[in-house]
């Protein structure tokens, strides 16, 4: 199996610690005390939550500003950090697809030329990475990176002499794909842009019930 540095997924947060995370969002920012009493729970409870996400990165605690003397324990101000955004409920997918049917219902053509300029895209930001590698072993684990820091979380393994297998375990356009096919068909016809001394077969496709998508990239016989 080829390495590839794969694109980091936001964690996983308990009931708990990500309700103190939105409640924190929905403030702005606050102190253990007010989001104890903002949830119900205890300030004991509500500290060992913020510990936690000050540690993972999602929330950053700061020292309230005070003139008079300090006793005892030292009030501490949370907000969320920029790290924390992924975390927080997006709508893309359903906004996206919105806008396509609307584009689809307006002008069927200009939906499949928008797919094709994003292809396009890919395609000339793909060639000048993959330009300085040589050989195709060289090109398939650079586009494996590529696609994996696309959100594809993406590994490749070589199956045989001349034969590779890239696999996308994420389809980053899921929504996307599930609803318009010329996705899919922009994602082969991009692979197999970018690896023009190759034959490109798609072996498993996602849509179509598999547990991720795969690709069969085979080295063209001179």
């Amino acid at each position: 199996m080829m390495p590839t540095g794969h694109a980091s997924a936001p964690p996983t947060l308990p009931a708990g610690r990500r309700a103190v995370l939105y409640a924190l969002r929905r403030r702005g920012e606050g102190t253990a005390e007010q989001l104890a009493r903002q949830l119900g729970m205890t300030v004991s409870g509500a500290r060992q939550h913020l510990g936690a996400l000050v540690e993972n990165g999602l929330v950053e605690a700061t020292e309230m500003p005070t003139t008079a003397p300090r006793r005892g324990r030292r009030t501490l101000l949370y907000s969320a950090t920029p790290a924390a955004d992924s975390l927080f409920p997006k709508t893309y997918a359903e906004l996206t697809n919105e806008l396509l049917g609307y584009l689809a219902d307006a002008d069927a053509d200009m939906l499949n030329d928008l797919f094709a300029k994003r292809r396009e895209h890919r395609i000339a930001a793909a060639q000048a990475r993959l330009a300085p590698k040589r050989g195709l072993g060289a090109k398939v684990a650079e586009l494996t990176r590529i696609l994996d820091e696309d959100g594809y979380l993406a590994t490749a393994e070589k199956l045989s002499p001349g034969v590779w297998c890239i696999s996308e375990h994420n389809c980053a356009i899921w929504a996307v794909a599930q609803r318009y096919g010329q996705a899919c068909t922009s994602e082969i016809e991009f692979i197999r842009a970018v690896l023009p001394e190759a034959s490109v077969e798609r072996i498993l496709h996602m849509v179509a019930g598999a547990p991720r998508c795969a690709y069969e990239i085979r080295a063209a016989k001179v």
